[in-house]
Parts: C-alpha cells; sequence; structure tokens
C-alpha cells in the first residue's frame, strides 16, 4: 500500500481538467493567423492546434491512469481491503471510462485532422476546429462523476496507514470496547482514541515496536460482532480482511467483566465463529481488565467454557491474563506473541524450498560461550525492592502487588523521583535536573562547588573567597577615606605599633601593583600606536630662519667650507666621497620616479627665501629638453623640480634580457602575439566580442527556387 499511495497525482474536476487543456493549448500554440496565407499553412495551423489539444488530454488521462493501481497486481491484502472500501467494481468501471474517454478523444482527433486536410477556406477551417474541440470538451465533461470518484479514493488512500502485509505482525481483534486500543497505546508509539463506548475505532491502526532489535508492527482492528459474514458492514470487513490474509500473530481480547456490554457467552460464540480465519496463526486468548475480574474469580460455568477453547485447541490457542489500566501481563503477553510468531517464521523459512537451494543449514554457526571462571554472578536486586519483597512474604501477599503497589503514584510513602519533582516545580522546561544531588565524593560539600578541581587530594575552590574582588574594593574606599582624613598622617609623639605598620604596607604594595599594571597598560597602547610619521605638510621656513639657526651654533652660513662639511655630514660623506649601497641606489631611483622634493603649486613643503629679488639658479634640461624660463615664482620651483629629478640608471623595459638581440627577439615576439587581436579589430585582450555566425538578415525568411547566395 505504502508503494503506490504516495505517487497518485491529485485528480482535477472536469471543469478544470478543461481549464487546465485549454489553456496549455493556448499558451503552446500560435495564436495569429492571417487571411491572405496559403491554404496549406492555414490547414497546418489549426491541425497543430487540434493535436496539441488531443495530446495533453491524452497525457493527462494516461497519467491517472497508470497512476491509480490495478487491483490484479496488488497483494491479496490490499486488494481485498480496496474492495471492502470502495467496491472493486465501481473502481474499475471508473478508469475503464477514463480510457474510454481517452480513445475517443484520439478517434475525434484523428477525424478532424482528416477533414480539415480538404478546408478551402480559412473561415471551415476555423469552424472544424472549434467542432473538434467542442467534442473533447463534451467527452470530458460526461467523466465528471467518475473524476471525482476517483478523487475522492485517491484522498482515502493517502490517509489509510501504511502496511506492510510480508513484516512482523501482531494483530489484536475482538469485541469493541474490551480493550484493543488500549493495548497498542501501551505496547507501540501509537496514540489511538480510547472511549468507553463501541465502535471508537472505526479503520485500521497501526503502531510500531521494537522487540529482539527487530522492528514489529502492531494493527488495530476494529471490533467485529457475532452475526453472518453477509450483514457485516465495511468497518468489520476490515477486521475480517486483515484476518484473512496477513500471516500474523493473533490476540484475540475478551473481556470477563462484560463491562464492554457484550456476554462471556457471545465473546467465546464469536471466537468460534471466526476460529477458521485463525489456522496457521499463533493465536492468543487475552483476558484483558483483570483489575476488576480474574478468571479464577468467574463463575464455574463461564470458566470452563475460556477453557475449553484452551483445551480443544490442543496447544495452538495460548491464555494470557493482562489489564491495561495497571499494566501488569502487558509486555509478558507481548513478548509471548513475539516469540511465538517468530518461531513459526523461522520454520517455515527451514521448511521451505529456498533454504533447500541454498543449503543455509549448512552456513549457521550457533556460538555457544564457555564460562571463564566459576564464579556465580548474581542478577542485581535492589535493596528496596528486596525489603518490600520480604515484607510482603512475611504478610502473606504477592510480591509483584506488593512492590506495583509501593510504587503506585497515590502513595504518599513512596520515594518520589525526578519526575515527580519536576511536575511539583512547574514541569518539563521550568524545572532542572540537580544533576550534582548523586556525585559521589569524599565529602559531600564538595558537590557544589563552582570550581571542582583537585589538587593534591585537595579541592582548590575550597581556598578561593568568592567575594574576594567585593572586599579588595571596600578595603580601598576605606583605606583612601582614612588617609583623607589624615589617619595615616605621623607625628613625632605617634607610636606606631606593627600591625599597624603591616596594614600600611599591605595597602602601599597594592597601590604599587595597581599603578605598574595601569602604567603597562598605558605603555602597550603607545608601543602600538606609535609610528614614526612625517608630516605631510611641514611648516613654511625661510633660509633666514636656517641662517639665524646656524649662528647660534657658531657656524657661519656664508661659508663655503661650512656648507661642504654640513652637507658631507649630512650624507654621511668620508673624506669628500662616499661609496653607495645597492639599496641607497633602488631608494634614490624611487625617489626620482615617484617624488619631486617641490611641488609645483609655489613650492609647497620647500624652504621659502628671504629675498624674492633674489636670482634664481639656472634650471638644467628636463627628459624632454624643455628649458625652464626664469621669472615667476612658480616657474622657479618647476625649474628646481625639474634639477633635482633624476633619471634611472637602467631601462626596466629591457631588464632580464641578456642583450640587445634578445631584446628584439622579445619585441618581434610581442608584435606577433597581437597580430590576431589586430586583425579582428579587437581593443585589446579583454574584448571577448565574437561576431554572429548566422546573421538574421541572410538566413531569415523563405528562399524560393532561386539561388540560396545572399539577397
Amino acid at each position: 500500500m505504502a508503494t503506490f499511495k504516495a505517487s497518485i497525482a491529485p485528480v482535477p474536476s472536469a471543469n478544470d481538467f478543461l481549464d487546465i487543456v485549454l489553456s496549455k493549448t493556448q499558451r503552446k500554440t500560435p495564436t495569429v493567423v492571417h487571411p491572405g496565407w496559403k491554404i496549406t499553412r492555414i490547414r497546418s495551423f489549426y491541425m497543430r492546434k487540434v493535436m496539441f489539444t488531443k495530446d495533453a488530454f491524452t497525457e493527462k488521462l494516461a497519467a491517472i491512469l497508470q497512476e491509480f493501481p490495478i487491483l490484479e497486481n496488488l497483494h491479496p491484502f490490499i486488494s481485498s481491503l480496496m474492495n471492502v472500501l470502495y467496491d472493486k467494481n465501481h473502481y474499475k468501471l471508473a478508469l475503464g471510462q477514463l480510457n474510454t474517454a481517452k480513445h475517443l478523444i484520439e478517434q475525434v482527433a484523428k477525424d478532424y485532422c482528416r477533414l480539415l486536410k480538404f478546408g478551402d477556406s480559412l473561415y471551415r477551417c476555423k469552424q472544424l476546429k472549434r467542432a473538434a474541440m467542442g467534442r473533447m470538451a463534451t467527452i470530458m465533461r460526461r467523466q465528471k462523476d467518475s473524476l471525482a470518484y476517483l478523487e475522492q479514493v485517491r484522498q482515502h488512500i493517502s490517509r489509510l496507514p501504511s502496511i506492510d502485509p510480508s513484516t512482523r505482525t501482531l494483530l489484536i481483534c475482538g469485541y469493541p470496547n474490551v480493550g484493543k486500543s488500549s493495548f497498542i497505546n501501551k505496547v507501540t508509539r501509537a496514540d489511538v482514541d480510547v472511549q468507553p463506548y463501541a465502535f471508537t475505532t472505526k479503520s485500521l491502526f497501526v503502531g510500531h515496536m521494537d522487540y529482539k532489535y527487530l522492528r514489529w508492527q502492531v494493527i488495530d482492528t476494529p471490533g467485529i460482532l457475532d452475526h453472518p459474514l453477509e450483514e457485516m458492514n465495511t468497518i468489520e470487513m476490515q477486521s475480517i480482511t486483515a484476518l484473512a490474509h496477513l500471516r500474523s500473530a493473533v490476540l484475540y481480547f475478551m473481556d470477563l467483566s462484560e463491562q464492554c456490554g457484550y456476554t462471556v457467552e457471545a465473546q467465546v460464540q464469536l471466537f468460534n465463529s471466526i476460529k477458521p480465519l485463525f489456522n496457521n496463526k499463533p493465536t492468543f486468548l487475552i483476558i484483558n481488565k483483570i483489575d476488576v475480574l480474574r478468571l479464577s474469580d468467574l463463575e464455574d460455568e463461564r470458566a470452563k467454557l475460556i477453557k475449553s477453547i484452551v483445551e480443544e485447541s490442543k496447544g495452538s490457542v495460548i491464555l494470557r491474563e493482562i489489564s491495561t489500566f495497571t499494566e501488569e501481563g502487558i509486555m509478558d503477553a507481548r513478548n509471548a506473541a513475539c516469540d511465538a510468531l517468530l518461531e513459526m517464521r523461522v520454520d517455515a523459512k527451514v521448511k521451505g524450498h529456498k533454504a533447500e537451494q541454498t543449503n543455509v543449514l549448512n552456513r549457521i554457526h550457533v556460538a555457544k560461550p564457555k564460562a571463564r571462571d566459576e564464579v556465580e554472578r548474581k542478577p542485581f536486586i535492589p535493596e528496596v525492592l528486596l525489603n518490600a519483597q520480604q515484607t510482603a512474604q512475611a504478610q502473606g501477599e504477592d510480591a509483584a502487588n506488593a512492590i506495583r503497589k509501593k510504587y503506585n503514584k497515590d502513595d504518599p510513602e513512596r520515594r518520589k523521583t525526578e519526575r515527580d519533582l519536576q511536575e511539583e516545580n512547574g514541569g518539563a522546561g521550568v524545572f532542572s535536573i540537580d544533576m550534582k544531588k548523586r556525585y559521589l565524593l569524599e565529602n559531600d560539600d564538595w558537590k557544589y562547588d563552582v570550581i571542582p578541581e583537585i589538587s593534591n587530594g585537595k579541592n582548590i575552590a575550597d581556598f578561593v573567597d568568592p567575594d574576594i574582588l567585593k572586599r579588595l574594593e571596600e578595603l580601598e574606599k576605606e583605606e583612601e577615606k582614612l588617609e583623607a582624613e589624615g589617619f595615616y598622617d605621623e607625628s613625632e609623639e605617634e607610636i606606631v605599633d606593627e600591625e599597624e605598620e603591616e596594614v600600611r604596607a599591605a595597602a602601599q604594595a597594592i597601590r604599587d601593583r595597581q599603578a605598574a599594571a595601569k602604567l603597562a597598560s598605558q605603555n602597550k597602547k603607545k608601543t602600538v600606536k606609535a609610528r614614526s610619521t612625517v608630516p605631510r605638510k611641514l611648516q613654511n621656513r625661510t633660509l633666514g630662519d636656517m641662517s639665524a639657526k646656524l649662528r647660534e651654533l657658531g657656524i657661519d652660513p656664508s661659508s663655503v667650507e661650512a656648507r661642504a662639511a654640513i652637507l658631507a655630514k649630512a650624507k654621511g660623506i668620508i673624506g669628500g666621497k662616499r661609496k653607495r649601497t645597492g639599496e641607497e641606489e633602488d631608494a634614490e631611483m624611487e625617489d626620482a620616479d615617484e617624488q619631486a622634493w617641490v611641488d609645483e603649486d609655489d613650492g609647497e613643503g620647500a624652504m621659502d627665501v628671504d629675498n624674492e629679488t633674489a636670482k634664481p639658479r639656472k634650471a638644467r634640461k628636463s627628459n624632454s629638453n624643455q628649458r625652464v624660463a626664469s621669472g615667476s615664482t612658480s616657474s622657479r620651483a618647476t625649474a628646481v623640480s625639474a634639477a633635482t629629478k633624476r633619471l634611472p640608471r637602467s631601462n626596466r623595459a629591457t631588464a632580464g634580457m641578456r642583450d640587445a638581440k634578445q631584446s628584439e627577439k622579445a619585441v618581434k615576439l610581442h608584435d606577433l602575439s597581437i597580430r590576431e587581436r589586430n586583425m579582428h579589430a579587437k581593443a585589446g585582450e579583454s574584448d571577448r566580442h565574437i561576431r554572429e555566425v548566422k546573421p538574421k538578415w541572410l538566413f531569415a525568411g523563405k528562399r524560393g527556387m532561386g539561388t540560396s547566395r545572399s539577397r
């Protein structure tokens, strides 16, 4: 069932079907036709409309027919269940009508395309197209009921539980209101509605559980009444179908207290009526609601009826007593049913022909563990349970009931669990479980330590005052207050005792340490931010200021020797000459290429001259052989800038070349590489323009019988 129900697409109604198909035809086919066209083109225009509409109809109808399952190809259980729920004949009839409509639409399109081939005008072709689409629409409108029925079937199939007929299954059956839904809620993760009246469950419900590392499905069936098969309704027939076709362990539930509304005799009679459906299946007779009435407390005549079922079956029916209210015996009954079904499935596989063909038994090895020693390892039973068991035996009670009563939620003497504490303190999400409460430490006072770190057998947190920072701040404030009041001002007559000296020394040490930390932090920030920056714009300084400064230092600026000594000292020249290093040469080359000492705008950043009438120096020739005329301040600055620039020592374009021949070869290779680009008139390497391979003016339109050359 799970294999096909997820793949069925929604089935549209008849009107929606027409809207979808006709809208698609309008969107996907040409819409403009001209009377001046040739009649052959007009015919093909309308034939295309008809054929496209036919294809759209048949495509959607074929998808519906393919997605809905064929009952004969399904498992007998699913096929019978669909027959019970939807009526097999009605289901087949609806699919058959859609299949017939599909063939009729194909035939209509075929006939009208044949007529369109003989259309002699645009009007006649158009009318034939309208007639074809009208007949197709009429055929689809007649399928209104079939489409609506199939959509309801699809919706109902999607709501059915996913039942795997071949997996391990426990099947619960019996009269209504005997506790079937309560049992499935206890043993699985299902949540079936439970109410104190009959026929609460009206369809099959599936729950899943794990047992022995295997996945099991438990099916809850609706209640069955004891009457002939022909008189059963759809709800009861679902249970009969599951019992007839699923190879599972059957759990037949009975209610001896008769709270379900049916007598014990009627429940026994129903078991005998449906007993043929239990053949070749592990069967369990489950006596429910033993918290109200047990089999041992039942009258002898009724008890014999139930025991006769077990005796007549000769061991094929197993009796179990449970209570879904107190949960007594539930897990035992579940485990017994699972073990019986597993044993039956294994026996069936061993006896089957596949086991003989593959010789599985010869490849199976059963490992039997050997005892490593003779020590007897008994199961661990908590002391609380042992005391409860001993108390119950002393009082003559059942140990299991005594333990159950002891751990009953309503017992005030019961030890509170973490779940109880959670419910009392606001529930999940509000109450947090105390994870440290059960710590096993040498001293219980260590459980809630903030830093539970142990060093040399001692907890470090025990020696740390959590309020040490707060107390230090209070102590500092107190010391500042005493110092402001003059408490520490010593007079000659005061005698300071040793304790007071220690307090003062400690306070001073704290202050010194804080000041040192503050100073270190400031120095660190300064170190990060400190940079040897040079201001972008220097202050305006004149030659007169420089001369005055030199005279203060005892140097005569008018002396040529003094000026030479100053320049030599500034440039690091020893003995009138200095050998430059490679780094200095590179630095000079970069300065000559990128930077000028004097800007063009009135020499910004340069040193001003006191006497503007002084004769400017002669400017040297620049690289462009332009002479700078003397006169204005701007031309004077330009002359200085051109004079101070220095040409690079080598040509960077030929750097790395062995000789002039290799340089010429590099130029030729470069010219060769850009030749193709220049041939295609490309702007550069990034020009990716691709010219039109087939220009529209040359290849568009219809060509006649003449030449294929360009028009």
